[in-house]
Order: structure tokens, then C-alpha cells, then sequence
């Protein structure tokens, strides 16, 4: 037994890994999108209506990598904690709620491209779950009261 703490520690099993890079390329993208570069665009002096054309291309593919993601991390999680127990999960419901928001983004965007805060409303309800899931411990790690 070594003194040192970091000998110490499990390794990350190659799901954690997964759920983690896909969190971190979701959830980083859509508040990078949206807090980041958009404003940056309007800031060098590129047209309103330039980064309005911009925003409204990148979103929906960004959207559709995120509901891409948020499957990934659902059979992640499946695979981690069961079926059985799936839904008494926080981060199971929040993922539920990003893949209904992606769907609802994806619909509006498709039947009424005009309502444009719906749109936005989606999308920034799909960064807060996003926010919420990064918060959650790891499915490799046991939460509170988890027998493993």
C-alpha cells in the first residue's frame, strides 16, 4: 500500500470515460454556442442577420449531436444501473428530459421554424439539464445507499 492518495484511487472504467466525453462535448457545446460564440460573432461586427443565419444553422445540428450523446449516455447508464432501478435516477430522468426537449426542438424547428422562443426556450432548457446532469456523480461510482 503506497502513501501516496492518487495510487489509491480506482481506474475509470471505460464507460465513465464515455459518459464523461460525451457530457463534456453536449453540454459544452451548447453553452459554448450559446454564451460564447454567438455573442462573439455580434461583437467583431458581423450582421445581426448574419449571426442570426449562423445561430440558425449550427443549433439544430448541435441539437441532434446532443440527442445523439444523451442516448449514449442513457445505455451508459442502463448498462450501469439496470433496468429495474433506472427510473428512481436522477441522471435517468434528467437524460429522459434531454432526449423529450431535443424531440420538441427538433418538431417545432421542422413544423413551425417561426416560433423562434420555443426554439430558444428548448434550447436553453436542454443547457440547464445539461448543467443539472454534470452535477450527478458518475454512473462507475456507487451513489449514496447503492449496494454494489
Amino acid at each position: 500500500m503506497s502513501k501516496f492518495v492518487t495510487s489509491e484511487r480506482l481506474p475509470f472504467r471505460a464507460g465513465a470515460i464515455a459518459w464523461q466525453l460525451a457530457q463534456t462535448f453536449w453540454v459544452g457545446g451548447l453553452w459554448l454556442l450559446h454564451f460564447v460564440v454567438l455573442p462573439a460573432l455580434g461583437r467583431i461586427g458581423l450582421a445581426p442577420m448574419l449571426v442570426e443565419e449562423v445561430a440558425a444553422t449550427l443549433r439544430p445540428l448541435l441539437v441532434a449531436f446532443t440527442g445523439f450523446c444523451a442516448l449514449l449516455q442513457a445505455l451508459l447508464l442502463i448498462q450501469h444501473a439496470g433496468l429495474a432501478r433506472l427510473w428512481r435516477d436522477a441522471r435517468a430522468q434528467l437524460l429522459a428530459a434531454v432526449l423529450a426537449l431535443v424531440v420538441v426542438f427538433l418538431l417545432v424547428r421542422f413544423w413551425m421554424p417561426e416560433a423562434l422562443y420555443w426554439l430558444n426556450f428548448s434550447y436553453l432548457l436542454l443547457a440547464f439539464c445539461g448543467l443539472l446532469l454534470v452535477v450527478q456523480p458518475l454512473p462507475a461510482k456507487p451513489m449514496k445507499g447503492q449496494a454494489r
